[in-house]
């Protein structure tokens, strides 16, 4: 298969903004809407960052291996009902899709037409992926040391990926944005 047929995975950023006093029964509508995505053919998984206290803006990440994938998801009829479901606990959302590595820095208005150049994506991965990579190994090397490397690098990766794509790479992104943008 050429490289060219080969589709990147989508992300569909999603913000939220809701009603401090539903705050409960929101989390409760998302993770639901979480479930109901988990079932969908191509869903590669989804994480929500809450606000901070006193806020009222959710970002949730859903990840899924093609546009159609995501398609599907976006039109289905349990995601509609879902939605409608919980039209009362959001006071509005926005969505945004983002394909490839080059989505996690591209600026909201387009795609990696405008993404920073390649050595500064490098770095700012590396910031995110060095400390979580070094805590993990503190935390959990001395367990897997019984294990062949191969074995080693393969339960290291499956963890640490799905944390560097939904919550590292997206938070540093933020934290850098500025630094992302400069000439």
């Amino acid at each position: 298969m050429s490289s060219s047929a080969v589709s990147a995975p989508v992300t569909m950023l999603v913000t939220r903004h809701i009603a401090p006093e539903r705050y409960s029964d929101f989390l409760s509508w998302m993770r639901q809407g979480e479930i109901l995505a988990a079932g969908f053919p191509g869903f590669l998984g989804s994480g929500v960052l809450q606000p901070p206290e006193g806020g009222d803006q959710y970002q949730i990440v859903l990840r899924f291996t093609d546009a159609a994938s995501l398609n599907r998801w976006e039109k289905s009829l349990p995601r509609r009902m879902w939605l409608e479901r919980g039209a009362s606990l959001v006071r509005a959302s926005h969505e945004h899709r983002v394909s490839g590595t080059e989505g996690w820095f591209a600026p909201k208005a387009s795609a990696a037409p405008n993404a920073p150049p390649r050595w500064k994506q490098a770095v700012s991965i590396w910031l995110a992926y060095f400390p979580v990579l070094l805590v993990f190994s503190i935390l959990v090397s001395e367990h897997l040391s019984i294990l062949p490397v191969f074995w080693r690098v393969l339960i290291t990766s499956v963890i640490l990926t799905p944390i560097m794509v939904f919550v590292c790479i997206p938070v540093i992104s933020r934290v850098l944005h500025r630094w992302l943008r400069a000439g």
